[in-house]
């Protein structure tokens, strides 16, 4: 049977949030000032401190996108990542490095996130994975984001996702890897064979003990 290796993206697989810097990027690429990344940023912030559900948080962070243009925004993802790319330490590499092994070695790679194409597609096509799983906005009449999202590809979901995926390729998850930075990609990381944990998450570390279990420990950015 068929390996693969999973690998997260935020924090696992780039030292940056896809989703906030690119919310940035695309606010200030349609004329808004500043602030207008600060509230929206706070907003869903506060929502988190409330304790709104991760899921429920997410969709509200897809609601920001109501009413715009898709392929404009798709545009709008490639310019970020130009930028963000550009700007240095955007991968992290020992993680990348670590995909490029699991890719030679012929087993399929599954980038899985909550982010969406905008961000992740240009990231996808940079590293040449085989396989995207992400959260997909609801898209309307017009080509428009409608707001809604019906599943965010967080927690559970990407466990479910990696078992379709498993099924539709005759996939071995005891000789898969999966590779996850947060207490969020743990149903994912428990169901593979050899589960990687990037970095120092608190919440996630007590769970990452057995013998099974691999550590990823990157080296601190620098500014360049």
């Amino acid at each position: 049977m068929k390996r693969a290796a999973f690998f997260d993206v935020d924090g696992t697989l780039t030292r940056r949030t896809t989703m906030f810097d690119f919310l940035e990027y695309s606010l200030a690429a349609r004329g808004f000032p500043p602030d207008a990344y600060h509230r929206a940023r706070a907003h869903l912030r506060g929502l988190a401190s409330r304790g709104v559900p991760r899921e429920d948080a997410c969709r509200a962070y897809y609601r920001l996108y109501s009413g715009l243009d898709a392929d404009e925004t798709e545009a709008h993802g490639r310019a970020w990542f130009k930028e963000s790319f550009g700007r240095g330490d955007f991968f992290i590499e020992e993680t990348v490095a670590a995909f490029r092994r699991h890719a030679a070695d012929g087993e399929l790679t599954v980038l899985i996130s909550g982010s969406f194409p905008p961000c992740l597609t240009p990231i996808t096509e940079y590293l040449g994975a085989d396989i995207l799983v992400c959260s997909r906005p609801q898209i309307g009449n017009g080509q428009r984001y409608t707001g809604n999202l019906a599943t965010p590809v967080i927690g559970e979901a990407k466990a479910a996702a990696a078992t379709a995926l498993a099924a539709e390729h005759t996939l071995s998850l005891t000789h898969s890897t999966a590779y996850g930075d947060h207490i969020s990609d743990l149903p994912l990381l428990n169901l593979v064979g050899t589960p990687v944990r990037v970095g120092t998450d608190p919440e996630l570390a007590p769970h990452t003990e057995g013998p099974q279990w691999r550590q990823l420990h990157p080296a601190v950015a620098h500014p360049t």
